[in-house]
């Protein structure tokens, strides 16, 4: 493991270097506040302007789409050798230093200092260094075993480092990553610095420590006889984490079982001897003064929560031993103006050293990842690494593309309908324009198959809803809404789009939008459009290419039981319908007809024996020098109006041919995959 190490100063300087590793290489570090700053693209002012607009490039991409993020190729057993050698000869008081597997960040990266837990080594992030080092400058406090600091103390070294990097690059948010007690200390820094723009990231922070269900025990500790001392690490492993959650990290999720038992039981078998260096991380002496420490840190923070305005995001875990996580999760969550929470409900309280939790992804998908003031949807995207796909298709959704067996089609220029995306351009400004299946059931497959065969990111235009607090809970997990934004999903309106295909990107939009989602029973596959073609020349404006597609299946998925109709005539499900309703802003209130009116609401669904999914890209439209679009509103109504019937076309044209499909069934993609193996294609109607 190597780190380096080095006093935070304006200007680069000499530090000494600490050979705590002879195996290793180590370097000095010196803060470098050079940037590079991308200047804000700004919207145009009048409408005859728009199609003299310059292209501009994404700001993100020093980032390949499904980029190796590095996550997964450390182990907790790499924080133990870690801890182990920043320990050694450790006499000096805290200090920052920067890992170096943390690498160098895309231009303009803000600054993450991670504040550590008890143990103070500085190491609780070591799963995480590679991932969060492509988009984060990393500093870690280390915090030395026999260092006394008190908590305020703590606190004017945090302050002295925020105020100094903001006094340079004023306009750079600065994260606080504060984990267990590094909570309370980011807490306590956040509610006295409330003119530094500040993100904190708080995992099971220790503002419940009076709560703990251990509360009894700590007594106990501070008159065990020191011999007995060693018995404490094995104790602890039970209650601050789950061991075969940590014991899990790195082992792929989609191994055969046979192989994962196999490597579980191997790495839980090296890891058991390691439990034993936990004394010296935390010896006798030191346990008892972190205990005091603890308990002083959750009386000061919790004195000055009302002050804390910063955005707070939380990761609370259920099954977290040492603290009531879940339920401060709660109180922190109605008690911080503005705060998010991301609940584990299976993990244990090192959170950040347990299998399945990506800091990064957490980050990105909560929309709390941006490098100026305000965030930007487009400019602050960053793009899905390897191990997200991996995580989300491979292992979450692969039920889901097992029963739904995606069979999609495309259409090259000579009209030539082709299995796979081939038809479709690989390179933006494209729109693809479709229709929207029951609460957007066909989304999943679509991303993921643009993803693995394009390696495009599809930016769907969707409801400004989803991306507001309404969805947000004290007990929100992971959810759909996050794998929203996770995979490029902007609010719906003129300007994102526009923005969007001035980078050359490729735009996923449904005219239909919330009607053709929340549709009624009988109306599967009827569209619902307004009568604008407003979407047909903001892509000429940019010389788009126009892909309509056509998409079918759901009624092979699902059954719908109750629809939007039959909920109104409930009275308690109307009165619940109107009050989630009653503040979200109707955007397209101008516009007349059907689709303008649409409440949103929760269908009720029953499931069927799964059928399958089935994609039709049409012929490409070309709209690049089609000037005439733009000036001539009847040309556009014209192209609008043909879109719109070859998606028709394209549903028709998929549910005549299903019928065709010998593989349409479940049972017999089932006995195909098991003579051919599971990761073989299944076949489909003959084209």
């Amino acid at each position: 493991m190597s780190l380096a190490f080095g006093r935070l100063s304006p200007i680069p300087h000499k530090s000494t270097t600490h050979n705590f590793n002879s195996r290793c290489t180590h370097r000095t570090f010196a803060l470098n506040y050079a940037s590079k700053t991308e200047p804000e693209t700004s919207g145009p002012n009048k409408r005859d302007q728009l199609p003299t607009e310059k292209k501009v490039q994404e700001s993100n991409t020093e980032l390949e789409v499904l980029y190796d993020d590095g996550f997964g190729s450390a182990s907790v057993k790499d924080y133990f050798s870690a801890a182990k050698d920043i320990i050694r000869d450790d006499a000096e008081p805290p200090r920052w230093f920067s890992p170096v597997e943390c690498g160098k960040p895309v231009s303009n990266a803000p600054l993450l200092l991670f504040l550590p837990g008890s143990d103070g080594v500085g190491m609780g992030l070591i799963l995480h260094h590679k991932s969060l080092g492509k988009v984060f400058e990393v500093k870690c406090l280390h915090i030395p075993v026999k260092d006394r600091t008190s908590f305020e103390g703590l606190i004017n070294i945090v302050e002295k480092c925020i105020k100094s990097e903001h006094s340079i690059r004023p306009s750079r948010p600065i994260y606080l990553v504060g984990d267990s007690f590094g909570g309370c200390l980011a807490l306590a820094v956040a509610a006295r610095n409330p003119t530094i723009d500040l993100v904190l990231v708080l995992v099971n922070p220790a503002t419940s420590f009076d709560k703990s269900p251990l509360q009894p025990i700590f007594p106990l500790l501070e008159n065990l006889p020191s011999e007995l001392h060693a018995t404490v690490p094995y104790i602890l492993s039970f209650v601050m984490g789950d061991p075969i959650k940590m014991a899990m990290v790195g082992i792929q999720g989609d191994l055969p079982s046979p192989q994962t038992i196999e490597k579980l039981s191997n790495t839980l078998t090296s890891m058991l001897p390691l439990l034993s260096e936990l004394a010296e991380i935390i010896p006798r002496e030191t346990l008892l003064w972190k205990l005091k420490l603890l308990k002083s840190a959750a009386a000061y923070t919790n004195s000055r929560l009302h002050a804390v305005t910063a955005p707070v995001l939380i990761l609370a875990s259920g099954k977290d031993n040492l603290l009531p996580s879940g339920a401060e999760a709660d109180r922190l969550f109605s008690t911080l103006k503005n705060c998010k929470v991301r609940y584990f409900k299976d993990n244990g309280h090192t959170l950040l050293l347990e299998d399945g939790v990506n800091l990064l992804t957490v980050i990105k998908a909560a929309g709390m990842y941006r490098r100026s003031h305000q965030r930007d949807v487009i400019k602050d995207y960053l793009p899905p690494t390897k191990s997200e796909f991996n995580k989300t298709f491979n292992e979450e959704q692969r039920l889901f593309s097992l029963a739904s067996s995606p069979v999609f089609l495309s259409t090259l220029p000579n009209g030539e309908i082709v299995r796979g995306l081939e038809g479709v351009p690989g390179k933006g400004p494209v729109l693809l324009v479709g229709n929207h299946m029951l609460m957007g059931l066909e989304l999943r497959m679509l991303y993921k198959k643009f993803l693995e065969e394009k390696k495009v990111i599809l930016h769907g235009m969707a409801h400004p809803v989803l991306f507001t607090s309404k969805t947000e809970s004290s007990r929100e997990d992971m959810s759909q809404y996050d794998n929203i934004r996770l995979y490029g999903g902007i609010p719906v309106n003129p300007i994102n789009m526009y923005r969007l295909f001035q980078r050359d990107s490729c735009v996923l939009l449904y005219p239909g939008g919330a009607r053709e989602a929340l549709h009624r029973k009988g109306e599967e596959y009827k569209l619902f459009w307004p009568e604008q073609p407003e979407f047909v020349r903001m892509a000429a404006r940019f010389g788009a290419t126009i892909v309509p597609f056509g998409v079918v299946g759901e009624d092979d998925l699902t059954e719908l039981v109750l629809d939007y109709d039959d909920q109104k005539r409930i009275p308690f499900i109307r009165e619940w319908i109107e009050e989630i309703n009653k503040d979200i802003t109707n955007i397209r209130s101008n516009i007349d007809g059907e689709v303008s009116r649409q409440d949103l609401f929760l269908p009720v669904l029953l499931p069927k024996v799964p059928g399958r999914f089935y994609y039709h890209f049409g012929k490409p439209i070309q709209t690049k020098g089609n000037e005439i679009l733009l000036k001539d509103r009847d040309n556009a109504m014209s192209v609008y109006k043909q879109i719109k019937s070859e998606i028709e076309g394209s549903i028709a044209y998929l549910k005549k041919k299903r019928e065709e499909d010998p593989y349409r069934s479940i049972t017999q993609r089932a006995l195909f995959q098991a003579t051919w193996g599971p990761s073989t294609e299944v076949p489909t109607f003959e084209l």
